[in-house]
């Protein structure tokens, strides 16, 4: 029987599992990849409304993640939520230490679907300040267009994506768009564009979606597939999910 990769996610719990941990790790085993996971937050939520927030200490974080390098060979990470970007350095340095090539995808989920927003507006500052810094650690980020208007306070989207292409690959998702709603685009490192538009004509909102497709992505990143190739079965398989049910809660197949 094969191996299957290895594939950590840190990203947040959420109790009705349509998104972060339970939503990451469902996708990882649908995608044959056996997936690992450190929480960094305990949120108070279901697919409609959000209340509550728990961070995890981030000395936790950083032990947890310590102890699965030590004994598994994880080559790529998926990360969601955190709470704030200085966090979020110190975990990508975490990583690079215990594997200094090991790809990272970023979902930097500044709110909920629910619009719980995740991050103060001084944490926000303090992203602008070491953005570089993070981009040059990850693989690949996707956020989604609300998110990267709120990026760069003092850019235009195409301003933001030209600097953000320049450090590390992006993945921007269309699902917020006022136009051509569903087309991905995949802006390479290497200056290149490609967009990948939707194949089903038929798909209903879900709770978590973004979670699914990064981690998607992730998944067949692990499995070795090019970068392109990655994105464009990632995007296939979140598809199946917004067209499973009509609830905002995914089915995810086995």
């Amino acid at each position: 029987m094969k191996q299957r990769p290895y594939i950590l996610t840190i990203a947040g719990f959420d109790p009705s599992s349509g998104a972060g941990l339970t939503a990451d790790i469902k996708t990882f085993e649908a995608l044959r990849c056996y997936g690992l996971s450190v929480c960094t937050a305990n949120t108070v939520q279901n697919d409609i409304s959000f209340s509550k927030c728990y961070w995890t200490p981030v000395e936790i974080i950083k032990e947890q993640i310590d102890i699965l390098f030590d004994r598994f060979k994880i080559d790529v990470v998926k990360i969601g939520i955190v709470e704030n970007w200085s966090v979020l350095n110190m975990i990508l340095n975490v990583i690079k230490t215990k594997n200094a090539s090991c790809k990272i995808v970023l979902d930097p989920v500044l709110k909920s679907s629910t619009a719980f927003d995740f991050h103060e507006e001084s944490s926000k500052k303090t992203f602008e300040e070491s953005f570089d810094e993070i981009l040059k650690k990850i693989y690949l980020i996707t956020p989604n267009y609300q998110e990267i208007q709120n990026l760069y306070q003092d850019k235009s989207i195409e301003e933001t994506i030209i600097h953000i292409q320049s450090k590390t690959n992006l993945f921007l998702k269309g699902g917020h768009k006022t136009e051509k709603i569903g087309v991905d685009e995949l802006y390479t490192q290497e200056g290149k564009r490609f967009a990948l538009k939707p194949k089903r004509n038929s798909y209903y909102e879900k709770h978590g979606s973004g979670c699914v497709l990064s981690s998607a992505i992730a998944s067949y990143i692990a499995l070795k597939y090019p970068l392109l190739k990655s994105c464009y079965k990632g995007k296939r398989y979140v598809e199946t999910i917004l067209s499973s049910n009509k609830t905002l809660l995914g089915y995810h197949n086995y």
